[in-house]
Parts: structure tokens; C-alpha cells; sequence
């Protein structure tokens, strides 16, 4: 018999979830910075939250589309929804803040949205950004920076290998500790103990 209070209990058969990626790049992108909802539907197809226009996310799609239309060569990383498997339903968006840099470290962003917080997705999604970023031949290190007061990020990480290496200070997001794990101990269908 499977409790019901299973779902919200990392590493518990009920807790892994699965969920695959649609790019929200070009019109759907441009859809999202404009707060245009329906556009941005009918261009994914998918039943987006209204969460995909809150301010929060319009910076985030602000920010992503400036930097596609600097490098186009970013697209691919940088911004994508977080569908969950088998339901189909929008739960997050999660991307990378950009191609690898020179030293081969490449930094992950996530983000859940509300109603489908503590079920498993933030972990879903970061599972998948990292073993999508170890197969990648020009990744050596993946980077996570999480504001020290965001507890639930904070425990989402624990348990993928990450180590702390230092903090930084962001002017729109605050400080930030910044962890790391090397790409090579990203092994797999999941990440390292």
C-alpha cells in the first residue's frame, strides 16, 4: 500500500517524477516578455500558467530574450517549460544561463511554479539539467547559485553532489552561494550520491 504522504518525501518511489522540455525561444519567447499569455499558448501548445506572466517571470523572459537576440547560439540552453510526464501539465520553466564558458562551466536555473511546488519537480528538473549537461562534450563543472534563505532550493540540491565553493553578490537576486559539481561525477540516469 502506497501513503499519500509519500509524494512529498524525496527519494521515495511516489517522489520521482519525470518531465520533458518544450524551448520557449522565438514567438513563444517574444509571446512571454509582451505578458501575452494566449500568444505564447497557441504557439507551444501547451495550457501555460498564468505564472509564465508574472513579473518575476517577464524579467526572467526579458532577460533571455536580449541574450538570444545578442548570441542565437544560446537558445538552446537558456530557457525551456518543465512538463510533467505522463500528466502533460506546465510546472515549471528551468534552462541554462548560457552555453558553457571558457572553462566549461555551465550554470542552471529552475523554477517551479506555485501550485505544483513540493511534489518532486524541482528535483525532476534538476536531474535532467545535469545529466543533459554531463553529456555535453564542452561542460566541465555545473553551477547552481541559491540565495542562503531559500530553504526549499537549498534541499533540493542535497543529495546531487554539489559543494559550496563561495557566494556572490547580484544586484537584482541578492547574495547568492554559489555550488558546483564537476560534470565528470554526473553518472548515469541520476547524478552522485
Amino acid at each position: 500500500m502506497t501513503n499519500p504522504d509519500d509524494a512529498a518525501r524525496p527519494g521515495s518511489a511516489a517522489s520521482v517524477r519525470q518531465v520533458r522540455w518544450v524551448p520557449l525561444t522565438g514567438r513563444p519567447l517574444t509571446c512571454l516578455v509582451a505578458g501575452d499569455l494566449a500568444g505564447a499558448r497557441a504557439r507551444t501548445g501547451l495550457d501555460l500558467p498564468e505564472f509564465f506572466v508574472s513579473e518575476q517571470a517577464r524579467r526572467l523572459w526579458r532577460r533571455r530574450f536580449d541574450q538570444v537576440t545578442a548570441d542565437p547560439a544560446s537558445a538552446p540552453w537558456v530557457v525551456r517549460a518543465a512538463v510533467s510526464e505522463p500528466d502533460g501539465a506546465v510546472v515549471g520553466y528551468a534552462g541554462y544561463h548560457g552555453p558553457p564558458d571558457a572553462d566549461g562551466v555551465v550554470e542552471i536555473g529552475y523554477t517551479v511554479v506555485p501550485e505544483a511546488r513540493r511534489r518532486g519537480y524541482a528535483r525532476a528538473m534538476l536531474r535532467s539539467l545535469l545529466l543533459r549537461a554531463a553529456e555535453e562534450p564542452g561542460v566541465n563543472v555545473v553551477r547552481v547559485t541559491i540565495s542562503p534563505d531559500n530553504v526549499a532550493s537549498l534541499a533540493t540540491i542535497r543529495g546531487f553532489g554539489f559543494v559550496e565553493m563561495g557566494e556572490e553578490m547580484d544586484e537584482e537576486d541578492g547574495l547568492g552561494i554559489i555550488h558546483e559539481v564537476p560534470a565528470d561525477r554526473i553518472v548515469g540516469d541520476r547524478p552522485p550520491p
